[in-house]
């Protein structure tokens, strides 16, 4: 049998889940309205991510990899219901409480929203009107709960009725009162609750689906995330003046290895905007300024206007693990970024460019990365398409050779020409390294773990990359034995990965293989572990097979 307070407990907090959920709502449907950049969500979440320190970020990557983003909002979502049943409660054991604890919430909301890049006057809306809406629905749902919460009495317990006067033996009897003709029939206790309690989830529901409807009402209302959209779609890029071209021979066509190409869905996406910013073209420009000789500022359709070409460039993760998915090469459509540099002039002195994206993010790339003959470019095309949003519509930085925590800005708006005595990034604030440069790695790809393998020639292949360097070798150990050499695919150029592969003669048993690579400069491998902090890992991919 349920216990009286742990029945009052659950119901108070049903009315404060109702009273946050219909605030959440109300908060989601102003966003859409006045700021859509300001949904208490993800202004909460995109804190939560500022704040929280470099090793919760990774073992967030290490989880969920790409889908960290989902597993944070899922997080929020989950953490808000507790403290929504919490607020309920305190409101009913120990009021205001409860509202005070709504309260805060919305000044959170507040507070991370006015503290965001571009914030406005109106950013404060959204997390305010919810708070207003979830303080009054929670004292409207309190004042609502059911009266009779506790169990069935036991029996009563007897009450010594006071003395009557003495009636007289000769006094007449008399009768008593008839009831009214059209009174009302008695209501038990027990009706008057559940009638009581049939009324309060009738509120409860409609708070609930009013804030769900709301909601999804604001995320329709996103007009400017569907003009992004729709111009993307709508969008003609400019043909190139030169076209990249994949050498034969590039891709070994072997079923389970990475496609030396990756697929604009396949590719991976780490980055810290919870939501993706909405650009419309028409209104992008990038700013050159800072240690310069000649402020520059560009626009979409002057950025359109300039020749534009197409390279092949592999881009990695800072915390791709060894072995790990956080990699892609693409066809890029963009213009050097050396020669928009070129136009403002640095001054001497200057040994960093300070990138900033519309959504605040900043990544700090040495000058000589963006100045020297790699091709570091201004993007707006990737694959033979519009860059897709999640990956930096309509323009973003893509530059051989460093992680893209130091230099592949997605929504770049602005180059500050700085120094690295003088100016920090977002991710070296957190500890990481200033430089960022790639480290040679290879992984194998199949056979892929848990995969059937039958004793003969077996295939082993993967990747191998060491961008801006190349590949010059590929080496397979099988239970510690001699390194073998493997077969390299014909490399696209320096700044892409290539593929490898092994035939293996395999016996029946447990095996384990491993594979180096030993780049163009001379380079191998490190057997040596290391974590992603501060720089990157390192290490060799390894692999236990079973052989029947």
């Amino acid at each position: 049998m349920v216990r009286p307070r742990t029945r009052s407990s659950l119901w108070a907090m049903l009315a404060g889940i109702a009273a946050v959920a219909f605030a959440a709502g109300v908060g989601e449907l102003a966003a859409a309205i006045v700021a859509p950049g300001s949904s208490p969500f993800v202004v909460v979440g995109s804190a939560l991510i500022d704040l929280a320190p470099a090793w919760a970020k990774e073992t967030a990557i290490a989880l969920f990899g790409t889908a960290d983003k989902i597993a944070l909002l899922v997080g929020i979502g989950l953490v808000l219901l507790l403290i929504a049943g919490l607020a309920g409660v305190l409101e009913v054991r120990r009021p205001p409480l409860g509202r005070v604890v709504i309260a805060v919430i919305g000044l959170a909301g507040v507070a991370a929203a006015m503290t965001r890049a571009n914030a406005g006057t109106l950013s404060l809306v959204p997390s305010g009107l919810a708070a207003i809406a979830g303080i009054t629905a929670l004292l409207l749902l309190v004042r609502r709960l059911p009266v009779e919460l506790a169990p069935e009495p036991s029996a009563p317990a007897r009450v010594e009725e006071p003395a009557l006067p003495a009636v007289p033996a000769s006094a007449p009897a008399q009768a008593a009162p008839a009831p009214a003709a059209n009174a009302p029939a008695p209501t038990s206790p027990a009706a008057a609750g559940q009638l009581d309690r049939r009324r309060f989830l009738g509120w409860a529901g409609a708070a609930t689906a009013i804030g769900v409807l709301a909601a999804l009402g604001g995320s329709a209302m996103q007009a400017g995330a569907r003009a992004a959209t729709a111009v993307r779609d709508a969008l003609k890029l400019p043909a190139p003046r030169s076209r990249a071209v994949v050498p034969a021979g590039a891709d070994f066509g072997i079923d389970g290895v990475a496609p030396v190409i990756t697929p604009n869905a396949d590719f991976y996406r780490i980055d810290t905007a919870l939501a993706v910013p909405a650009i419309d073209p028409a209104d992008w420009s990038l700013r050159i300024h800072g240690l310069v000789e000649r402020e520059v500022t560009i626009t979409w359709d002057e950025l359109l206007a300039l020749p534009l070409d197409e390279s092949i460039t592999t881009l990695t993760c800072v915390s791709n693990e060894v072995g790990g998915s956080l990699i892609g090469n693409a066809v890029w459509l963009g213009y050097p970024i050396r020669e928009l540099l070129a136009r403002a002039a640095p001054t001497a002195g200057a040994d960093m460019v300070l990138s900033t994206s519309i959504d605040g993010f900043t990544a700090s790339t040495p000058i000589e990365a963006l100045t020297d003959d790699r091709n570091s470019i201004l993007a707006v095309g990737m694959n033979g398409e519009p860059l897709p949003a999640e990956h930096g519509f309509p323009v973003r930085m893509v530059v051989p050779g460093l992680y893209g925590y130091v230099s592949a800005t997605k929504w770049v708006v602005d180059l500050e020409v700085t120094r690295f005595s003088d100016t920090t990034a977002y991710w070296t604030d957190r500890g990481w390294g200033e430089l960022g440069p790639v480290k040679i790695s290879s992984r194998i790809d199949v056979p892929r773990r848990g995969q059937p393998v039958t004793a003969g020639t077996v295939t082993v292949a993967g990747v191998a990359w060491h961008q801006h360097v190349g590949i010059a070798a590929v080496d397979v150990q099988v239970d510690d034995g001699e390194w073998q050499p493997a077969e390299l695919a014909n490399p696209i150029s320096a700044d892409t990965w290539v593929q490898w592969r092994f035939d293996w003669a395999a016996d029946a048993g447990e095996h384990r293989l491993r594979v180096r690579a030993t780049g163009t400069d001379g380079e191998v491998q490190t057997s040596k572990r290391a974590a992603v902090v501060p720089d990157g890992a390192t290490g060799l991919d390894e692999r236990s097979i079973t052989v029947g």
